[in-house]
């Protein structure tokens, strides 16, 4: 499998590294939504891990944008990765087009549980 995250904190993108190495993914890595955008205009990526509060572009816009894409890449499954707390945060994502929400510190089967979750086609949101 191969993952992108959109996160500008150094420290989160490796600490998520890590658990999608455990899992034998590997993991491309943007700083905020305008690097990760273009990544993923020049490469193919199974899912998307995005968070929301980052310098420049932000994740929701960043959702949408790949959701306005006219190819396949409009489809890529989207887990929003946050440590946002605001009331409708759920909902503003799943409007966007996230498929899922977990918050940070995420714990790896929770993230694992989340991805195979989506893959599989399983129905429903879940904040975790």
């Amino acid at each position: 499998m191969n993952v992108i995250f959109i996160e500008d904190d150094p420290m989160n993108r490796r600490v998520v590294a890590d658990m999608l190495d455990v899992a034998g993914a590997t993991m491309a890595e943007a700083e905020n939504g305008e690097i990760g955008l273009k990544m993923i205009d020049a490469h193919d990526y199974d899912m998307a891990l995005i968070d929301l509060r980052m310098p420049g572009m932000d994740g929701i816009t960043a959702i949408k944008a790949i959701r306005a894409r006219t190819d396949a890449k409009a489809k890529m499954p989207i887990i929003v990765v946050t440590a946002d707390t605001a009331l409708d945060l759920r909902e503003r994502c799943i409007a966007a087009g996230a498929d899922e929400v977990l918050f940070k510190p995420v714990a790896m089967d929770a993230l694992f549980e989340a991805m195979g979750r989506i893959l599989a086609g399983g129905e429903g949101d879940v904040i975790l």
